[in-house]
């Protein structure tokens, strides 16, 4: 009696052992190291918890064509997050009048001046709206589109902080986005660039669920690429954006990284400068409640000056650069 019980406990030990290896098999590995990995102790990270955390989201091969349409040296995009209001209280909810008035700015004076110089020196650029941004002033879609040569992409549904949000929350302010957007303009967006140009887990696969072809939003270069999820190639051309080439951290007057405009222009003389030597890239993202104050629109212009000295130089929208990439690579 005393034998067949042991015999029989070792039979049920020896099953168990084995249904909780075969189960062990199918615990994603994400959720293992959930329970056993300390965040505030990444000097204690395994290996591959690292390597799961980084490859997440990656770049993967360089996407700079052999020469730019017109056979051009160097590609120029120009490009306008129109936040206005939503980042003068709306996505926070602090609701007050005078950062509001700042906002309204962006819409009523600023960006009819920025597109009149877009028009007047023949340059497409690409305007990237929250949508509430175009739902409080849709006049400026049509000002953008009467030109016919500028595009308007996604920036979000009221510029949320997308990386805080579950994933069905992000999912369904994106889409209402592209909705909106395309119910206004009448054209449905192609490139997305995400609120303060972060992602969170779920971004980049949202993006390829609603089938976006570019995103422009990530830091991995300063040169076209396509982005890699979990080590995959996934069909995205990431057109990277960079704070240096961003006039809103440097034209706060109330920040601490203040710069006088003129000294900001000549930053980006030399990124450009370098850019068309090395035959590349050069990506400005400007908002028109920043840049399209009269002192700083000077800055601007000078760069716009001092680009179109130079020989060989392609202007185009975010769109018209990720679909030339698309057809020089092989991807389309």
């Amino acid at each position: 009696m005393i034998s067949s019980r042991i015999s029989s406990n070792n039979s049920v030990f020896i099953v168990f052992t084995c249904c909780f290896t075969v189960f062990s098999c199918f615990i994603p590995t994400t959720l293992v190291h959930a329970q056993t990995v300390d965040p505030n102790e990444p000097w204690n990270w395994p290996d591959e918890y690292v390597f799961e955390q980084v490859n997440q989201v990656r770049a993967g091969r360089d996407l700079t064509p052999e020469s730019w349409p017109g056979s051009a040296r160097v590609a120029v995009l120009l490009s306008y997050d129109v936040d206005n209001e939503t980042v003068q209280g709306l996505r926070t909810g602090e609701i007050n009048i005078g950062p509001l008035s700042q906002g309204q700015y962006g819409a009523r004076v600023a960006l009819p001046r920025i597109v009149n110089l877009m028009n007047e020196e023949n340059i497409p650029a690409t305007f990237f709206f929250p949508a509430w941004s175009l739902k409080l002033a849709p006049e400026q879609a049509d000002l953008i589109k009467n030109s016919g040569q500028h595009e308007i992409g996604v920036h979000g549904w009221i510029h949320e902080m997308n990386t805080t949000l579950d994933r069905p929350t992000e999912a369904r302010l994106l889409r209402q986005a592209v909705e909106a957007i395309e119910q206004i303009t009448g054209e449905r967006p192609t490139g997305y660039r995400a609120p303060s140009w972060n992602h969170s887990p779920n971004t980049l696969e949202i993006v390829r669920e609603l089938g976006f072809i570019y995103e422009s939003s990530l830091m991995h270069d300063d040169r076209p690429y396509e982005l890699l999820q979990d080590g995959e190639p996934t069909g995205i051309v990431e057109l990277p954006v960079e704070w240096i080439l961003d006039d809103a951290p440097l034209f706060n007057p109330l920040g601490s990284r203040y710069m006088n405009p003129r000294d900001v222009m000549q930053v980006w003389i030399d990124e450009f400068d370098r850019a068309w030597e090395e035959g590349t890239m050069f990506l400005l993202t400007m908002h028109p409640h920043v840049i399209g104050h009269r002192s700083r629109i000077i800055a601007l212009e000078g760069l716009i000056d001092h680009i179109k000295t130079k020989n060989g130089v392609w202007f185009g929208t975010h769109a018209e650069t990720a679909l030339w990439v698309r057809e020089q690579a092989g991807m389309n």
